[in-house]
């Protein structure tokens, strides 16, 4: 295809890409009462708990136009997340012609299994966020209440979901690390304890909150995940070793091409 044909399609690919997200945009900004009602339910459900402890908090808005401020931007995440599959579809129909067989048979077991990697991350950060603030505002002193801006609190919602979404692909960069060839299963159990470790270290930096309990929640699930993929690795080396011997078999029974020519004089 001439470089111009590309150049056309790359721009038809971006302008429906870009409508997706301004129609899904517009979309979050009518509903936009019931997408502040589900980022906002973590923090309603761990207000009672902070009540009994004789703590106030309070979602606030501050500025003369915040409030518009805070809804824009709610909705041009929602619309970016909400059209991220046909965006990402038209990226992909972009590059799936100059990918060979192989290429795309990865691309989509990635595809495949990332996303709901992802989703299922993002999923446990929606049910730990009461907890971690609970945990957090609870260090506020007596005669203190807490006022939390919506900005501030949303940036936090979406911090804690990337984290999490993000930590939860980590068995498939394993895998992928060993399907390439790079890592095997024996030198992934050899740096298991270090790797344990390096889990707890991330979680503990990664999180938005200080806490060991969100830290927990975050490494724990991490853990279990990297031993998944390191039994995958084991799997996969193992048939990768049943085919090499096969491979070597077959060599070594294979028939010679003929008598050579010295023989036949």
């Amino acid at each position: 295809m001439p470089l111009v044909e590309h150049l056309r399609e790359l721009r038809t690919r971006l302008t429906r890409a870009v409508l997706a997200i301004l129609v899904f945009t517009i979309l979050g900004f009518v509903f936009y009462g019931p997408i502040l009602d589900f980022l906002t339910q973590p923090y309603n459900d761990m207000r009672p708990i902070l009540q009994t402890q004789g703590i106030e908090s309070e979602l606030v808005i501050t500025g003369v136009g915040g409030a518009f401020q805070f809804q824009l931007k709610i909705s041009l995440v929602f619309g970016l997340l909400a059209s991220s599959p046909l965006w990402l579809w038209q990226l992909w129909a972009f590059i799936l012609p100059a990918m060979h067989r192989h290429e795309k048979k990865w691309a989509a077991i990635l595809a495949g299994t990332g996303a709901p990697l992802f989703v299922g991350g993002a999923a446990l950060a929606y049910v730990v966020l009461p907890k971690a603030m609970e945990i957090l505002i609870g260090f506020v002193p007596d005669g203190f209440g807490s006022l939390v801006t919506g900005a501030e609190y949303f940036d936090f919602i979406i911090k804690m979901l990337l984290v999490f979404g993000v930590a939860a692909e980590i068995p498939l960069v394993v895998v992928m690390l060993n399907r390439l060839g790079i890592v095997s299963a024996k030198q992934l159990a050899s740096a298991r304890p270090w790797t344990i470790i390096g889990i707890f270290v991330f979680a503990a930096i990664a999180t938005p909150t200080t806490d060991p309990l969100t830290m927990l929640f975050l490494a724990a699930p991490m853990t279990v995940l990297y031993l998944i993929a390191e039994i995958i690795t084991k799997i996969t080396d193992r048939r990768r070793g049943r085919e090499r011997v096969d491979a070597t078999a077959d060599d070594d029974a294979s028939p010679l091409d003929g008598p050579s020519r010295l023989d036949e004089d």
